[in-house]
């Protein structure tokens, strides 16, 4: 049975005055994206399918670790077990959520070299992510192509939420020019993450979608908003829109243009490193597997491979990447991938 079968399904929905029937069909008609489908991501996707949102593109690079499981409500016990990739477990829970739903995973690094692939058709993006260089990425693609996107970070017990309408208001690198230096900023895997900051910041993410979604973006304010969950405070900062700001004044777009945001490797709030070799086909994954059928094969799969080496665990993934758990030294990652993988 699909949703659209299901008598009521959106009826409290619809009774609200923001949002009425034809909101209603709007948000069953709506194409977005959620970039990274960890705890933000995950929390994002499900309220916005529950919502009606039919078509929703689930865009992540990793698998499910035990780590993730008291915050990125959509994954299971038995997902962590098997190292299921996120965009991939994502897409299964929606579809029992919603049956008739387009959800559609793509197990992916999102970069400069696939962004318009893995974005074209979304109407809204949605910010899922745990680092700036893939942030200023979206900024540059929003702005370029008028698509709006909602940035939305959460570190400790407090988060923020920045909505940017092209044309409209002040871009992301209006409020944040540059990205920090290395150490500057306090991540996850420092500081950790309280489970409730997560719900409080994915709830106002996901309340300007809806509104941008059924056509209210005008009532979506492009202020920052920040909120301290812990002691119960609420605020939000004017994001002016700076005169010489590179993006949305100058049109300079040089993340989604690769000139910038290429260097990442370490995967926040993980003891990790993602190794990505340029310049090489497309792995066998069947064919390594069997190979390293001798070396302790955990999982395999037509997303990736998984096996563990040297006391460290390798995911690699069908286009290349390859995620190393159990360090944190790029050069060890990568002496390691060329090892067992090759490059």
């Amino acid at each position: 049975m699909t949703s659209e079968n299901l008598p009521g399904r959106f009826d409290r929905l619809r009774r609200l005055p923001q949002i009425g029937d034809q909101g209603g069909e709007r948000l069953t008609r709506a194409r977005i994206a959620v970039v990274g489908c960890g705890a933000l991501g995950s929390h994002l996707s499900e309220t916005l399918a529950r919502c009606g949102v039919s078509s929703i593109y689930l865009i992540d690079r990793d698998v499910v670790e035990p780590s993730n499981l008291d915050r990125q409500t959509l994954y299971d016990e038995e997902d962590a077990r098997c190292a299921r990739p996120k965009a991939v477990a994502a897409a299964e829970k929606l579809r029992k959520i919603c049956s008739g739903g387009n959800f559609q995973p793509f197990v992916a690094d999102l970069d400069s070299t696939n962004a318009a692939e893995l974005l074209s058709g979304a109407e809204l993006i949605l910010d899922g992510t745990d680092n700036f260089a893939t942030r200023f990425l979206l900024n540059d693609f929003s702005v370029a192509r008028g698509v709006p996107w909602i940035h939305a970070g959460v570190v400790g017990v407090s988060g923020c939420v920045l909505p940017v309408l092209p044309r409209r208001g002040p871009c992301y690198r209006c409020y944040l020019p540059e990205e920090p230096p290395p150490g500057a900023a306090e991540t996850c895997d420092v500081a950790g993450v309280l489970p409730t900051a997560v719900a409080a910041i994915a709830a106002l993410a996901a309340t300007s979608a809806i509104a941008i979604l059924v056509g209210r973006e005008n009532e979506v304010a492009t202020r920052l908003a920040t909120v301290d969950i812990w002691r119960g405070r609420m605020g939000s900062i004017a994001v002016p829109r700076r005169e010489d700001c590179s993006v949305c004044v100058r049109g300079q777009y040089d993340y989604l243009s690769g000139l910038k945001g290429t260097a990442r490797t370490r995967l926040c709030g993980q003891r990790a490193v993602q190794v990505r070799p340029l310049g090489i086909a497309r792995p066998d994954l069947a064919e390594l597997a069997g190979r390293l059928a001798g070396r302790g094969l955990a999982e395999h799969n037509a997303y990736m491979v998984r096996f563990e080496a040297e006391g460290k665990t390798v995911s690699l993934f069908s286009d290349g990447r390859a995620i190393i758990h159990g360090t944190d030294d790029p050069a060890a990652a990568r002496s390691l991938y060329a090892r067992y993988v090759g490059l």
